[in-house]
């Protein structure tokens, strides 16, 4: 849909080629991404995104920024392991255009240091969870292992590949059933309340 030049105010382009993108990628993934074609879905000129993200590179590292930092909210004050887990697949159900990016190093800037300081409040939220576990010999060990959980069944939820084997329910409830077959109850020390 192209939205009229005249509806952009100065400052709100940003957002809305960060939201067709998006939009692009949930659709067709990041390899459709193309600034003239977001320009033209945005009805700017097609040096417009360029202005505000140099290149496509620039732009796929500001989503990715963006995606850090809402997964990092989403993180944010959750009681145990556990449910650090459960919003991390909660996060790429309702955000999977930018968990998509974030995990393409080859598509972002590394350097870049607003993806550089997102990355680091999404890891030091994933670190507290990790904190709270006692009685483990290696809590960077058991801190891999649970982000390898959480990130696998959300890839495997994402791509379909698990939809046959949950049927009907809730992908929540579901990773709270895996966490159960897999580690002790010391994951959870608040028994996911």
């Amino acid at each position: 849909m192209t939205t009229s030049r005249s509806t952009y105010h100065h400052g709100e382009l940003r957002q809305a080629v960060l939201a067709a993108a998006l939009d692009v990628i949930a659709a067709d993934g990041p390899g459709a991404l193309s600034l003239r074609d977001l320009a033209r879905r945005a009805g700017v000129s097609h040096a417009a995104p360029a202005h505000h993200f140099k290149d496509r590179t620039g732009l796929l590292t500001a989503i990715a920024a963006q995606g850090y930092d809402l997964l990092a909210a989403g993180l944010a004050g959750a009681p145990g392991l556990r449910e650090r887990g459960v919003r991390y697949v909660r996060f790429a159900v309702e955000h999977p255009a930018h968990f998509q990016v974030m995990f393409q190093p080859d598509l972002l800037r590394a350097d870049d240091p607003d993806l550089l300081a997102a990355k680091e409040r999404a890891s030091a939220e994933l670190r507290t969870g990790v904190a709270g576990l006692t009685d483990v010999p290696d809590a960077r060990t058991a801190g891999i292992a649970a982000w390898s959980l959480a990130h696998g069944f959300a890839t495997l939820l994402l791509t379909r590949n698990v939809g046959g084997a949950i049927g009907d329910d809730d992908p929540e409830e579901y990773f709270r059933s895996l966490t159960g077959l897999l580690f002790s109850p010391q994951l959870d020390p608040h028994g996911g309340e």
